[in-house]
Parts: C-alpha cells; sequence; structure tokens
C-alpha cells in the first residue's frame, strides 16, 4: 500500500471513529463502512482501528473472520456466495456450483481476472426450506436449478 493510500485510509478511519466513537461496540459499524468502500479492509485498517479503539488487532481480525460479508482480501466487485449447507446438499447444490464455476470459468473460492466476480461458499442463508439457495451481493435467490443460477449472474450484473 502506497504512503498516500494509507494516508489517506487513516483520515477515513479517523472520521469512522469521530462518527461512532472510540468505544468497542463500534467496531462492527466502522469495519462495515471500510468494506463497504473499500471491498475488503486490509491489514493497514486493521491495525488502525484497533489502535484507535484501544483493542488488539487479533480481535480486529476475529469480527472480520466470522462475518462472512467482511474480508481481509480483495474480492471481486460481485461475490457470489452458495450456501454449503445439508439442506442445499440434499437438493442438488453441486449442479448450481457446477454451473456458475463454467460460466464464470472460475472455481470456488476464487476471482475473475477482470475482479469482477469472487465465488465462495457460505455457511447459511437462512432459507434452508427454499434451496438450494445463492446470495449475489444484497440479493438473494432461492429454488435454484443451474440455469436459474447462470441468469440471475447476468440479470444482477448486467
Amino acid at each position: 500500500m502506497l504512503v498516500f493510500e494509507k494516508t489517506f485510509l487513516a483520515e477515513e478511519i479517523e472520521q469512522l471513529i469521530e462518527k461512532y466513537g472510540n468505544a468497542r461496540s463500534a467496531l462492527l459499524p466502522i469495519l462495515q463502512e471500510i468494506q463497504s468502500k473499500h471491498r475488503y479492509i486490509s491489514d493497514y485498517a486493521q491495525q488502525e482501528v484497533a489502535r484507535h479503539l484501544s483493542i488488539q488487532p487479533v480481535e480486529v481480525y476475529s469480527v472480520i473472520s466470522f462475518y462472512a460479508f467482511l474480508n481481509s482480501e480483495p474480492k471481486g466487485r460481485n461475490i457470489v456466495r452458495v450456501c454449503k449447507t445439508i439442506s442445499c446438499d440434499m437438493k442438488n447444490k453441486i449442479s448450481i456450483v457446477k454451473a456458475i464455476e463454467r460460466e464464470l470459468g472460475i472455481k470456488m473460492g476464487e476471482t475473475t481476472d477482470d475482479n469482477k466476480f469472487t465465488i465462495e461458499y457460505t455457511n447459511c442463508l437462512g432459507l434452508c426450506d427454499e434451496g438450494p439457495a445463492m446470495g449475489i451481493n444484497e440479493q438473494v435467490f432461492t429454488k435454484l436449478t443451474p440455469e436459474t443460477a447462470v441468469k440471475h449472474l447476468h440479470e444482477v450484473v448486467g
């Protein structure tokens, strides 16, 4: 990360501290705003947030690693998450995964070369009775077939 980028990010984090305060309870909203703007939370950002909140960097990282919607590594502009619960397994989730991988030309856990898509598993989308399910960014789709999964990829991102 360049010095300019670090300085800019440090200023952003200071503004977030002013907005949310420096209590431990401010951690999640601060991380969400960083994630929203930068699509991931860099090591440097984690260190800065920890310093401002007077907590250990490992505590910041543990929150990031706990929540599927927070990332410590850069991801694609569009994140496709496929539910990996047994309910979706029983409804042929693997055919959905294969169709998405084939359509995007990448494997689960990878990002396309143009950084347009990342595909990954998620523990649960809360729709076990309507599986197989996947989320694309903020939208959730249920009762998928391989064809509808690919169709939704194109609808959501144009």
